[in-house]
């Protein structure tokens, strides 16, 4: 291929059971599908799950604790995908802990693959720990997850600072498992309290999707399902991170419409919505 110089994102939250997982296993794909040769690396050392998600468990052989110790070369390590096919995963090790890996090694690792790849993307474990720090050490710019939960919100707000004290840009945010009915109740944070309390750049709502779980159990990422309300969502970020201005879908709005439509013609079946 040409010569490239990937860029390398981090995806990160503050807390687990965010979807900061379920994000970088659609992110992905949906950079590939756009044509990009992509490369994930799992860092979340000993809680390995990446790959379970994007349904390539069966053919790890190697790791990235065993490519930074020089057990084997990092191309022996990468899984092709068995859909998009310039889209590769370095595994976690399963066995290790995180302390297998630091931030000096995951960087020389990411910059020997640069002229690879379009992007590189690091699944960063959750938390502020030692973990985030290695997953964050390489990167040109960070994604942050959270979802639209004060203790999520608080939590995304460390982080972002820790990624901006870092020297990295603002990162940009995505609010996963949006439910706009709760929203308009007042038992979910409204996307404009959340942007004025972080003060970081929106790059996509994702609406809660029970696809997700099965599309999970399925191994087969949300993006490739043109059904799912989330696969579209991801499908729209992806774009945005590819450098194209599209707008940001108002899910409250679209879901309003829906509710009325319905009323109005007791319509059945489905409308894709998706940020």
């Amino acid at each position: 291929m040409g010569l490239t110089s990937a860029t390398i994102i981090v995806i990160t939250s503050g807390k687990g059971g965010v979807g900061k997982t379920t994000a970088t296993a659609n992110l992905g794909p949906a950079l590939a599908l756009r044509g990009n040769r992509v490369l994930i690396i799992d860092t979340d050392i000993g809680l390995r799950n990446l790959d379970v998600v994007m349904g390539l468990e069966n053919r790890i052989v190697y790791d990235l604790v065993q490519v930074l110790e020089g057990t084997c070369e990092a191309q022996q390590a990468m899984i092709r995908d068995r859909i998009a096919k310039n889209l590769y995963l370095i595994p976690a090790a399963q066995t290790r802990d995180k302390e297998s890996v630091t931030g000096d090694q995951l960087k020389e690792l990411c910059e020997s693959l640069r002229k690879d790849f379009e992007y590189i993307l690091i699944d960063s474990p959750a938390g502020i720990e030692h973990g985030f720090q290695t997953a964050i050490a390489p990167a040109d710019r960070a994604i942050v997850i959270t979802t639209p939960e004060v203790s999520a919100v608080r939590d995304a707000d460390r982080v972002i600072g820790l990624i901006e004290s870092s020297g990295l840009p603002t990162p940009d945010l995505v609010l996963n498992r949006v439910r706009p009915a709760l929203i308009r109740h007042g038992d979910m944070m409204a996307k404009e309290d959340i942007l004025s309390l972080l003060s970081v750049n929106l790059i996509g709502l994702v609406p809660e999707d029970e696809t997700i779980i099965t599309s999970t159990n399925r191994g087969i990422p949300a993006v490739h399902d043109n059904r799912a309300r989330s696969g579209a969502a991801f499908r729209r970020i992806a774009t945005r991170i590819d450098g194209e201005d599209v707008p940001i879908v108002d899910l409250e709005q679209k879901e309003g419409i829906f509710s009325r439509l319905k009323q109005i013609v007791n319509f059945r079946g489905g409308i894709s919505s998706s940020g």
